[in-house]
């Protein structure tokens, strides 16, 4: 494992964007979970139009996520809100740092607090795993991906944070993508007939989706070359070199993933034996929250 280093992605790429219709949704519901009838310790104890300023300090060192959003998270409860900036969305962070400060109606400054701060813990937690992974191998033709082991409701927001890490996303759901699973196999009565049945209906639905299908073994991987007409093979829980056999029998003829067991301490050698492209679900099931804090200003 090469010795982690974290780094910007956003120097040499557009920051990702987000579904605002999604992330307005998102913050009205973060806000009511939190808030419901109100802030009742704020509104007992500060003057409804005092103001206030705050910052917002980095207590760890790794890639920080989520400034657009909590800026977005304050206008929503004080359209006066002002966001002074001091990094972007993908830099990477050391302890101390501070990321912006906010100005604005003490009251609704402390309503955002916890959303705005819970949000932005997760969501730099998943962009510096991710940094950590690409990081890991940079340096080989090899794209990571995540995968759609995220938090309901807040794939969205995990999967831009997989990018601003500088990795890359896979299925956004079951719609974008067909994916053949051994479940789907034994289900349906094996590889052949569950292959055909996948092109069948991709072609009588007009549907031109991108196809992956998942092997266990090199007996399987035999089948799925004898049928083809699948775009990508997944090989699952391969051990190193009949994974690299399986990458020198498929000889180019398929795209290649591998996928299954992939931690920061295999990805490089797995990138090693040559395949396309390698699935890991840590990037977001196993990440963890990054620690930070607002703090109101005395002045």
């Amino acid at each position: 494992m090469k010795e982690s280093v974290f780094t910007s992605n956003t120097s040499d790429m557009e920051i990702p964007k987000i579904d605002q219709d999604q992330l307005k949704a998102f913050i009205t519901a973060g806000l009511d979970e939190d808030v419901k009838d109100g802030d009742h310790t704020s509104l007992a104890c500060i003057p409804q139009d005092s103001i206030a300023k705050a910052r917002l300090i980095f207590k760890d060192a790794g890639v920080i996520a989520g400034i657009s959003i909590a800026e977005q998270i304050f206008q929503h409860v004080d359209p006066n809100a002002k966001v002074t900036t001091m990094v972007e969305d993908g830099a990477p962070m050391d302890y101390g740092m501070v990321a912006f400060e906010v100005e604005c109606n003490a009251q609704a400054l402390l309503m955002a607090e916890r959303l705005v701060l819970n949000t932005m813990q997760r969501l730099s937690g998943i962009a510096t795993m991710s940094n950590r992974f690409a990081f890991e191998v940079e340096d080989l033709p090899v794209t990571v991906l995540d995968t759609r082991k995220t938090t309901p409701l807040l794939r969205f927001l995990e999967k831009w944070a997989v990018q601003l890490g500088g990795c890359s996303n896979y299925r956004v759901g079951l719609y974008d993508r067909f994916m053949i699973k051994d479940n789907h196999i034994d289900a349906c009565g094996g590889i052949k007939k569950a292959i055909e049945k996948v092109t069948a209906y991709n072609k009588e639905n007009q549907l031109d989706l991108a196809i992956t299908i998942e092997v266990r073994n090199l007996e399987e991987l035999d089948q799925v070359l004898e049928v083809g007409q699948v775009d990508r093979i997944m090989l699952d829980n391969f051990e190193l070199p009949i994974l690299k056999e399986a990458v020198i029998f498929i000889d180019g003829r398929f795209e290649t993933e591998a996928s299954g067991g992939v931690n920061i301490s295999t990805i490089r050698e797995i990138a090693k034996t040559g395949v396309n492209f390698v699935s890991v679900g840590a990037l977001t099931h196993s990440s963890q929250s990054l620690d930070m804090s607002l703090k109101i200003i005395k002045e």
